[in-house]
């Protein structure tokens, strides 16, 4: 009764703050070739609508944001007579863009701006490609079939369908393997105690904003000034590696203390495992409206990373964001399935996970390595928050979005497995991506969970679950 009182007075001012912040919005920050204060961008609902939305001026430092009522498609608009003289607006982009947003998404908008000599000679180039594809009877034809095409997620109108599988496979790629960072975490607390531990997206939320936190102080940006140019170091004291780096540690320190200070005093009371799940709710309740009080319900991006040019690859754009997520997801999970399979300790935690009784009796310190399990888990779902809001944005209730993705991800992959965890958040986050495709963006995550259901009608124990006799 206690818990639910006070869970119900946590929520109700919750979510008015959710209500007064909003889910999406479309925003920018106009720097190229310098920032430039008061240029005027209109938002307008659908492509070729004409109701306004909203309206925002560039501030002092070229940044721009306006709210949206939901997901949908919007026109945004640039308004090319508060350019200064000295600037053009390009003919591409140029300056009115159709973009697509999703459920809770801060889509960023980019308008370039450039000299009169630079889109002089950007003309020309484009003049010389286009006059060399009609000499060998390329391009041209289709463009009315791609301006027909429904527009998706992180691709551009009028791109073709195998460009856009290829571009929505590498975001899925990308959130999968976020899903998979944080989930693996989720799977081995589940398989050495038995536990749900429902706080675990607030974990997630709980790392993205140290990062955040540590990237944005005084101390840190001096200290990447004295080092700034040296090859190693220039890398090694950026503010946002230092936050890293410092948040993973914050995270492993976070879980460490839970398990140390309140599951193991709640187990040995013999606490049912019911009731500690309820636990887990009380705790993520706490721990979200913390950080909602702390940091506040403005959502925000890690600075250096607001916008970015993105790497053209042939019939791929990605941007180096998003590689960088892509290259140190896949290098963690490695590392802790390497750990996992060599180590003592990894062995040790397969072990428990398989067999928790047996594995005592065997002389395995259970309470040890069930404090580096949550303390690995803690770690790893703080990285997994630093990664999600490089990819999209920070803001309080970002790990609770993602946490019914996570389960999702190690039930698929099979419960108490760290393998499965992998395994089910990548096909999650392919499925997700790739069904807007077909479907609107809005259902993405009805697919991914659809195929969670259809895998274990057939396969109950998962991907890489084994059968168990229950009884």
């Amino acid at each position: 009764m206690l818990l639910a009182v006070i869970a119900a007075l946590m929520v109700i001012p919750g979510t008015a703050a959710a209500d007064a912040q909003g889910g999406e919005n479309l925003n920018g920050q106009i720097r190229q070739p310098t920032t430039i204060e008061g240029l005027e961008i209109t938002v307008y609902e659908g492509f070729e609508g004409d109701e306004v939305i909203g309206e925002a001026t560039t501030d002092s430092e070229g940044k721009w944001e306006v709210g949206l009522p939901g997901p949908g498609d919007y026109r945004v608009v640039l308004d090319e007579d508060t350019v200064p003289d000295e600037y053009v607006v390009p003919d591409k982009p140029g300056s009115e863009l159709e973009v697509s947003v999703r459920p809770d998404q801060q889509r960023t908008v980019v308008f370039r701006l450039m000299t009169p000599a630079e889109a002089a000679e950007e003309s020309k180039e484009a003049s010389q490609e286009a006059t060399q594809d009609d000499d060998g009877g390329a391009g041209g034809g289709d463009a009315a079939e791609g301006e027909e095409d429904a527009a998706v997620p992180g691709v551009e109108p009028g791109t073709s369908f195998g460009e856009k599988v290829l571009q929505l496979t590498v975001a899925g790629l990308t959130f999968g393997l976020i899903i998979a960072v944080s989930s693996v975490g989720l799977s081995l607390i589940f398989g050495t105690t038995r536990m749900i531990n429902f706080a675990h997206g607030d974990m997630v939320t709980f790392g993205a904003f140290m990062a955040m936190m540590f990237a944005n102080m005084t101390l840190f940006s001096s200290l990447h000034g004295v080092f700034e140019g040296v090859p190693v170091l220039d890398f090694v004291f950026n503010p946002l590696v230092l936050g890293l780096v410092l948040a993973v540690v914050l995270g492993a320190v976070l879980g460490a203390g839970l398990e140390r200070f309140l599951w193991r005093p709640l187990r040995r009371r013999n606490v049912a495992l019911i009731q500690m799940f309820i636990v887990t709710i009380g705790f993520s309740l706490v721990l979200r409206h913390v950080l909602l009080v702390v940091f506040g319900a403005r959502r925000d991006k890690y600075a250096q990373f607001r916008i970015q040019q993105p790497w053209e690859l042939g019939p791929l754009s990605i941007t180096p964001r998003d590689a960088a997520i892509l290259f140190i997801a896949v290098v963690v999970l490695v590392l802790v399935a390497s750990m996992l399979q060599f180590t003592r300790m990894g062995k040790a935690m397969r072990a428990v996970a398989d067999n928790r009784d047996l594995a005592e009796s065997s002389g395995i310190d259970v309470d040890r390595v069930t404090l580096y399990v949550w303390g690995l888990g803690g770690a790893l779902s703080a990285l997994g928050g630093v990664l999600y809001g490089l990819n999209q944005t920070v803001h309080w209730q970002m790990g609770f979005h993602l946490l019914l993705l996570m389960f999702a991800a190690v039930i698929l992959g099979g419960l108490g497995t760290a393998y499965g965890a992998m395994a089910g958040g990548i096909v999650i986050g392919l499925v997700a991506m790739l069904s807007t495709l077909w479907f609107s963006p809005q259902l993405m995550n009805v697919w991914a969970l659809g195929i969670m259901i259809l895998v274990l009608l057939v396969r109950p124990q998962g991907i890489l679950g084994r059968r168990e006799r229950v009884g």
